[in-house]
This record gives structure tokens, C-alpha cells and sequence, in this order.
């Protein structure tokens, strides 16, 4: 599938429709937030397993496909956030969610050709991520609090940690950690390793900045009803 090709585009506006269109029908109280993040969060938990299922009848388990990349680890944060409405999983969801898969759906690491399923669950999962991640918090479902990005970056970072020993004894390249992914993508712009791990840290660090821009109103519209 060509980079911003036809077919990439219509995928990245169907995401971006389904996100905007959700967040307001949720915010105006047009249909029930309760009803569309229980939804969003069995359907990302459902379609999950069931590509869990597939991939390891196909290939087998082993050291190098374990779910252990980030994006696998906020899937199941996702629909923490989705069904628990849990204040550090609902941050997790928001900054990691619309960062991490938001840049995976621009510049997508395929495992096989579109329209393969692997190639559809990928726009599936990434997209699902970056739905219910702006729903829950756009949505006025639930509440990103002051502090949010320290807490979420200080477990981005423990969490690398540990992927990276990891990676260290078993030879794999979890969060691509050891070596950058072989289509390309923004960890390019920052050169060779390990240069280009401060350089994906410092950018997710300007993004998670940006997206807590929206969040000082969205407090206060928030705590608005309970004050009252």
C-alpha cells in the first residue's frame, strides 16, 4: 500500500471521522458515553484476541513476537480506560494512543499487503486506539488530570527499561529500541542509534505537550457540573 496513497488516506479519514463524529455525539449527550466506550472497549479486546488467535496458529510463539511492543501494551491500557474509566489508564490511553498508533496509522509498518487481514487488523487496532482515546477524553467521558505527562512518560520510560533488558538477553528489538523499523517512519528524522531513541523521546514529549494544550478547558467544563 503506497505512503498517502488513495486507499492510506480514505483509512486515515475514516479514522479521524469516526473520532471527531464520536466525540461530538458524546459530548452533546447525543448518545451514551457509557454505551460507546463499553463498545469500543470489548469490540479493541475482541478484535485483539481474536488476531492473537491468528498469528500465533501461523507463525508459533516465540521470543520475537511476543506482545510486549508499546502499542501492544496500550491496547489493553485502552480498554482499561474504556471500561474502567481508571484516571492513570484513561492518561495512558490519551498521550500514548494518539501519539504512538496515531504515528504508526501515518507511516504504518505492514506485515503483509493491503487488503490482507493483518494489514486490515493493523488499521483496525490503531485506529480503534486512537478512537476511543479521543472519545474518552473529547467526549467528556472521562477527565485527563494536572500532572498527567510526568506520571505518563515516567511509565513510557520503566517500561523501556524493561523492554530494553529484555531485548538485551533475547536479541529482539521490542519499541524498536535496537534498530528503527524497516518502512519508514519519524524515528529517520533522528538519525542512527542510539541518537534516534533521545530524538523519538524528545518529539513524543512536544506531542504529549500539545495534547495537554486542550486539556486545561476541558478540566474546567468537567468540573464545572460537580461544583455546581
Amino acid at each position: 500500500m503506497p505512503l498517502f496513497g488513495a486507499v492510506h488516506l480514505l483509512l486515515l479519514a475514516a479514522v479521524i471521522a469516526a473520532a471527531v463524529t464520536l466525540s461530538i455525539l458524546c459530548r452533546r449527550r447525543l448518545i451514551s458515553g457509557r454505551a460507546v466506550r463499553l463498545v469500543l472497549g470489548y469490540g479493541i479486546a475482541i478484535n485483539e484476541c481474536i488476531w492473537w488467535i491468528f498469528r500465533y496458529s501461523h507463525e508459533g510463539l516465540h521470543l520475537a513476537n511476543l506482545p510486549l511492543q508499546l502499542c501492544d501494551l496500550t491496547v489493553w491500557v485502552t480498554v482499561l480506560a474504556c471500561l474502567t474509566r481508571n484516571g492513570v489508564a484513561v492518561e495512558f490511553a490519551y498521550f500514548t494512543g494518539l501519539v504512538g498508533p496515531g504515528m504508526a496509522l501515518l507511516t504504518p509498518d505492514l506485515w503483509s499487503s493491503w487488503p490482507s487481514y493483518p494489514a486490515i487488523y493493523f488499521f483496525l487496532v490503531h485506529g480503534g486506539i486512537v478512537v476511543a482515546s479521543a472519545v474518552l477524553v473529547f467526549g467528556k467521558i472521562a477527565e485527563v488530570r494536572r500532572g498527567a505527562i510526568k506520571r505518563v512518560f515516567a511509565l513510557i520510560l520503566v517500561y523501556a527499561a524493561a523492554l530494553g533488558l529484555f531485548n538485551a538477553i533475547a536479541g529482539t528489538n521490542y519499541m524498536y529500541l535496537c534498530r528503527k523499523p524497516a518502512n519508514p517512519s519519524a524515528l529517520d528524522w533522528f538519525g542512527p542509534w542510539p541518537v534516534y531513541l533521545l530524538g523519538g523521546a524528545a518529539l513524543a514529549l512536544v506531542l504529549f505537550w500539545v495534547l495537554w494544550l486542550p486539556m486545561r478547558r476541558t478540566n474546567k467544563a468537567l468540573r464545572g457540573p460537580k461544583e455546581a
